[in-house]
């Protein structure tokens, strides 16, 4: 006698990926055009840190008491995407393949690559992530529709 195959027409919510934040949308959160989005975002726990940009964020710190709240706050968040060895060589890579595109900040290749490992994408409000994440085939995700926060 054959299984019986039980089917439904339901659809299946599949949860959105994380998002490791660059530090373009780290300095921007706190604007009024971007704040809802940041908080919406971090309170459904997709926002992911990459530590290039906890390197980034924190060496912006203008005293030992920012240094101490910033280390906090970046503390504070669950998901991560490392920078290993192999995000260097798929960093080389993506530079590769993005030719005569290639001239972008060696930070944006690393803190890409590190979300594209983890099936993460990448939020940001800078343009360098729109290409870099077209090559590597994650989702780019700006904080605020381009042009709004400058």
């Amino acid at each position: 006698m054959p299984a019986a195959v039980l089917t439904s027409n339901a659809e299946v919510a599949v949860p959105e990926p994380p998002l490791v934040f660059d530090t373009s949308a780290w300095q921007r959160q706190r604007q009024p055009a971007a704040r809802g989005r940041w908080l919406e975002l971090l309170d459904a726990g997709r926002l992911a840190l990459c530590p290039v940009v906890a390197l980034e964020v924190c060496a912006a710190a203008r005293d030992e008491e920012e240094h101490a709240r910033l280390e906090m706050a970046l503390g504070t968040l669950q998901a991560h995407a490392p920078v290993t060895e192999q995000a260097g060589e798929a960093a080389r890579g993506a530079l590769r393949d993005l030719g005569a595109r290639r001239r972008l900040p060696a930070a944006d290749y690393l803190i890409a690559v590190a979300a594209a490992q983890r099936g993460f994408g990448v939020l940001h409000y800078d343009r360098h992530f729109d290409a870099l994440c077209d090559v590597l085939g994650i989702k780019s995700v700006w904080l605020a529709p381009r042009g709004t926060l400058d």
